[in-house]
């Protein structure tokens, strides 16, 4: 009795137009990434605690592994003061700015992703 067999056709050229579409996938992933950083950004420095402005104006955005990551924080050793506004003391009350901002980007980061990929497949 001979044994059943399947032939798939079009397979190379299947695999040829996926490794095609990985630069515009990692593209679209590099903007997802760096909307919402910036959304992080801005939503922070809209809540932080203002005094002289420092805190509010060095919030930064540093993009790392070529824009697939991206890290929003103080960077500079004078802005230590950061972590006390954030978290508070027995003496300040914590008004966090960056922890909400990146809770509520964390919520909407997957729906981004998804959009922009599905652009960059059409």
């Amino acid at each position: 009795m001979a044994q059943p067999t399947v032939q798939i056709e079009g397979l190379d050229r299947l695999r040829e137009q996926l490794q095609a579409l990985a630069p515009e996938i990692e593209a679209a992933a590099k903007r997802t990434v760096k909307e919402s950083a910036e959304a992080v950004q801005a939503q922070a420095r809209q809540n932080v605690r203002v005094d002289t402005g420092n805190l509010r104006n060095e919030l930064s955005i540093d993009y790392q592994d070529e824009g697939l990551t991206a890290v929003v924080g103080w960077k500079n050793r004078h802005d230590w003061y950061a972590s006390i506004h954030e978290h508070g003391t027995s003496r300040i009350p914590a008004q966090p700015a960056l922890g909400p901002a990146l809770e509520e980007e964390r919520a909407k980061f997957e729906e981004r992703l998804r959009q922009e990929i599905r652009r960059a497949l059409r």
